[in-house]
């Protein structure tokens, strides 16, 4: 019986079918990239959004006041303390969607991260840390601005930085919604100033004389999530950051903002692509 012979590939062709395949992929990896990217961001904004929930449920039980800060006492009552209850201590939560992985790790081992240089450290949660009285050591890579709190009288945090009537102390206040209250952040908390120059570079270690690099950080593509005052939750451009009521006194026209007469060439070159507001 006669058999018929079947022809395969020939290693021309096998070659040129790879190379198409090649061809795909790089046309189509960076918008599955990019794809990516938004899905993070859109997920980072929901988790902000639940974030919402847990403010507005502590100051409907606490008089309408937000958390004393982290100089309270007898203990000191950080967000993460005050709010364990609502969020269940849940150190996956206190994290933004393209920052999981923490500096120190549970066992204490330090990866070297924290300010390099290189910009790691913007993708990387702070923590862990354990200030004694929390539940368990916590990581996270949001943090509150330290304007918002309620501090007792003659506790305030950082003195050096402010008064008394710069803090806003609860949610019912005219222009909520230009009040940052919880947003990505290097830090556990921070009280910006107008003044406060901008990072050298995206994950600048962060510092006390210039506080808002604690939050100008670089993990969205030239904006950071944030959930405003009025309990709402979007993308802030990171020039715009420098244009929000952080406290009762802030100069929203400060030196960094177009009304103040900044330009695009006087920002480090990193940020100089960026919007300007």
């Amino acid at each position: 019986m006669y058999k018929r012979k079947t022809r395969g590939f020939t290693l021309i062709e096998l070659l040129v079918v790879i190379a198409i395949i090649a061809l795909l992929m790089s046309i189509l990896m960076p918008a599955l990239q990019r794809v990516k990217k938004q899905a993070k961001s859109v997920a980072c904004l929901s988790k902000l959004k639940q974030w919402s929930l847990f403010f507005s449920m502590y100051t409907e039980d606490n008089n309408s006041r937000f958390m004393a800060g982290f100089r309270a006492q007898p203990q000191a009552n950080r967000w993460v303390y005050a709010l364990g209850d609502y969020y269940k201590w849940d150190d996956e939560f206190t994290c933004c969607p393209n920052a999981t992985k923490p500096w120190v790790d549970e066992y204490g081992v330090d990866s070297g991260a924290e300010g390099s240089s290189l910009g790691v450290g913007v993708t990387m949660a702070w923590g862990y840390m354990n200030q004694g009285h929390w539940q368990k050591p916590m990581k996270g890579s949001y943090g509150i601005n330290g304007w918002v709190v309620d501090p007792q009288a003659g506790r305030e945090p950082h003195p050096e930085r402010g008064t008394p009537d710069y803090f806003w102390r609860g949610p019912s206040v005219a222009g909520a919604g230009y009040v940052p209250l919880f947003l990505e952040a290097q830090r556990y908390n921070g009280v910006p100033l107008h003044t406060d120059r901008p990072p050298s570079y995206s994950g600048e270690q962060w510092n006390d004389d210039a506080q808002m690099g604690r939050f100008c950080l670089n993990r969205h593509d030239g904006f950071a999530g944030c959930l405003l005052m009025d309990f709402s939750a979007r993308k802030v451009g990171l020039k715009e950051l420098w244009t929000l009521k952080w406290h009762r006194q802030y100069e929203q026209a400060g030196p960094w903002t177009i009304g103040g007469g900044a330009q695009s060439t006087d920002w480090p070159e990193w940020m100089s692509k960026f919007k300007d507001y």
